[in-house]
């Protein structure tokens, strides 16, 4: 039997604290997709926020703000749920009301009560909004086409159709091992 180190030592601690050769060699081959596609995202956000600086707004909020306006191109005048928006965006509610504080202390989002439960509400793009909206289209339509030419048209079309794969509810229930059902087309 061999000699054992007394697991108080200092040379123990410290081995405790740094993870193994063999581990770190492992976290260097491996391919995290989490990593790559949070590192671009943020190359990204701060080209498009660049873009943005000039109306003092984030290419987030801008992104909201755009959710906001399609989903109530649909003819509705009280605009879309936060449940709703919080669902097309994938993001949890609490985040998407703590994003829309600014815009509607901006006064660029209002948000209204449902008319039939009050403790529903809705988003809705104020004046101010979808005039501030046209003129950061603007803005983000010239970083946008900037984006394109630096990658090319495929890659940049490629590159969003994955990233809308990865954000579908098909993705999610496959990655969770569920099957969706099908409708009468054997469409999913």
């Amino acid at each position: 039997m061999g000699m054992r180190k007394k697991l108080d030592s200092p040379a123990i601690a410290d081995d405790l604290d740094r993870p193994a050769t063999d581990e770190l060699d492992i976290l260097g081959v491996l391919a995290c997709t989490n990593t790559a596609l949070r590192r671009a995202a943020r190359r990204l956000g701060q080209l498009y926020d660049d873009a943005l600086a000039p109306l003092n707004l984030k290419a987030t909020q801008i992104g909201l703000m755009a959710e906001i306006a399609r989903l109530s191109a649909s003819g509705s005048e009280t605009g879309p749920t936060l449940q709703d928006l919080a669902a097309k965006l994938a993001i949890q509610i609490s985040a998407l009301t703590h994003a829309l504080r600014p815009l509607v202390r901006d006064g660029l989002v209002e948000l209204q009560p449902d008319a039939e439960d009050r403790r529903i509400k809705h988003g809705v793009l104020t004046r101010l909004g979808k005039k501030r909206l046209s003129e950061a289209l603007v803005y983000w339509s010239e970083a946008n086409n900037r984006v394109e030419v630096v990658l090319g048209s495929g890659t940049a079309a490629m590159l969003r159709a994955l990233a809308d794969n990865v954000a579908s509810d098909e993705f999610l229930a496959a990655y969770n091992g569920e099957d969706l059902v099908q409708n009468d087309t054997g469409h999913r």
